[in-house]
C-alpha cells in the first residue's frame, strides 16, 4: 500500500510499503529516487513494482526491484484534464501488459500500451478528426535562474502559429494550483487558444512545485505564497529579455493555488496589463474557519490556530496587499466551491472596488472547485 508518516506538514511524499496478511512485519519498499509514489502496481513476478511518480514535468512509470532499483519504463504519461497542462497520468496491467495514457502539448490523451522494447505504441486515435482539422503548437522546454537561490525553475513556453521572433508578441502567464501539483507538457486546450489568439503562453514550476524533491515541495509549507513568487517573475522576467514579448502587455491567469498567487502578483508589481484569479484563496484568517480543509489548514500548514498567530495568516493573505493593487483583475469562483468558498472571491472583489480598481466577479452557479 502507498502512505505516509504522519508528519506537521500538509505535503507529503507517499512511500511503498508491505507486511503479512495480518498486519504484522510492515516495511517501507526502498526507492532510490527523489520523487514519491503517485501510483504502483505489483508486477507478475510478485517481486518487482510498476510504480508511478512525477519527475520535472512529466508523469514516469517505471520498475521498482527490491533493493529499490528504479527502471524507467515511459515518461510520456498524459493526463485526462483537458484544459490545462497538469503532470496527469494513469495506467493498468494484467498478464504482462502494460496500458498507459499517453500524449503530449500537441496531442490530447490516446491509450497505448509498453511492449516487450519497452516501446510505447499508441494503439487509439480518438482525436484524429480535430488532429486533422487544428494545427496545435507545441510547448518548448526552458529554465530560469531564480533570484532567490540560483536554482534552475522549469517552465515552458508556447509561442502562436506562424511566430516570428522579430515581432512583438503578448504574453500570459499561467499559473497551476495546488499548490502542490506541476504543468509540463501536455495537452491543455486553454493554452492552444491563447496561442491561436496571437499570445506568447509561459507556465511552469515555482519552488513548492511536485516533481522535484522533497526539499523543493517543502519550501512553501506554512510559507506560501513566498518565494514562489520571486520564481515566477524570474520566469517573466526571462522570457521578456528574449526580445519577442511585449512588456506592455503581459497578462497572469491562475486558479486555486495558482489563483492565489496571481492575486499575490497584482499585490506586489503592476508590470501586469490584466489579471484573471479562478477560485482563490484571499484571506487565510477567514478560509481556515470556512473551507472543507480547515482543520488540515491549520494543524498541518499554518501550524497554529488563527488567534494565535493572527499575523502569520494575514501576512500571506493576499488581502493584506488590496492596498497596493491598481492591475485591472477579474475574479471567478464557483457558488459550490468549498475547497475556496465564493466569499473569498467576494472579499477581494469588495476591497479592489473600495480601492477604485477595476474588476469583476463571475459566479458560476452549481459549480465546485474542479
Amino acid at each position: 500500500w502507498m502512505g505516509h508518516a504522519d508528519q506537521p506538514s500538509i505535503y507529503h511524499e507517499y512511500q511503498l510499503y508491505t507486511a503479512n496478511v495480518d498486519g504484522s512485519e510492515v516495511e517501507t519498499v526502498p526507492l532510490n529516487s527523489d520523487y514519491g509514489v503517485v501510483d504502483f502496481a505489483w508486477h507478475p513476478d510478485s517481486k518487482r513494482y510498476y510504480v508511478q511518480y512525477e519527475e520535472r514535468g512529466r508523469s514516469v512509470l517505471a520498475l521498482l526491484s527490491g533493493d529499490g532499483a528504479v527502471s524507467k519504463l515511459s515518461d510520456q504519461l498524459a493526463g485526462w484534464e483537458l484544459d490545462q497542462p497538469y503532470v496527469l497520468g494513469q495506467f493498468s496491467t494484467r498478464a504482462g501488459v502494460v496500458a498507459v495514457t499517453v500524449g503530449d502539448a500537441t496531442r490530447p490523451t490516446e491509450l497505448g500500451v509498453i511492449g516487450p522494447d519497452g516501446l510505447v505504441k499508441t494503439i487509439t486515435d480518438f482525436s484524429r478528426a480535430l488532429l486533422d482539422s487544428v494545427h496545435f503548437v507545441p510547448a518548448t522546454e526552458h529554465a530560469a535562474s531564480s533570484s532567490v537561490d540560483q536554482r534552475d525553475i522549469q517552465y515552458w513556453m508556447m509561442v502562436p502559429p506562424n511566430f516570428d521572433p522579430a515581432r512583438s508578441y503578448p504574453m500570459i502567464l499561467q499559473i497551476h494550483g495546488g499548490p502542490w501539483a506541476s504543468y509540463g507538457p501536455q495537452f491543455a486546450a486553454n493554452n492552444q487558444l491563447y496561442a491561436a489568439a496571437g499570445y506568447v503562453v509561459v507556465f511552469g514550476n515555482p519552488r513548492g512545485s511536485t516533481g522535484y524533491d522533497a526539499e523543493f515541495a517543502h519550501e512553501i509549507d506554512n510559507n506560501f505564497p513566498s518565494h514562489d513568487y520571486d520564481d515566477l517573475m524570474d520566469i517573466v522576467d526571462g522570457v521578456v529579455s528574449r526580445g519577442f514579448v511585449d512588456d506592455q502587455r503581459l497578462y497572469v491567469v491562475g486558479g486555486s493555488g495558482g489563483g492565489t498567487l496571481t492575486t499575490w502578483i497584482v499585490g506586489k508589481t503592476n508590470r501586469f496589463r490584466a489579471a484573471v484569479a479562478v477560485n482563490p484563496a484571499i484571506n487565510w484568517l477567514s478560509i481556515v474557519l470556512t473551507a472543507d480543509l480547515d482543520k488540515l489548514m491549520a494543524n498541518y500548514w499554518f501550524k497554529e490556530l488563527p488567534w494565535e498567530n493572527p499575523m502569520k495568516y494575514w501576512s500571506h493573505s493576499p488581502l493584506s496587499l488590496v492596498g497596493n493593487v491598481t492591475t485591472p483583475t477579474m475574479l471567478m469562483t464557483g457558488e459550490n466551491d468549498w475547497r475556496t468558498p465564493i466569499w473569498e472571491a467576494e472579499q477581494y472583489f469588495n476591497a479592489l472596488q473600495i480601492q477604485g480598481v477595476e474588476t469583476a466577479l463571475v459566479r458560476v452557479p452549481g459549480a465546485g472547485h474542479w
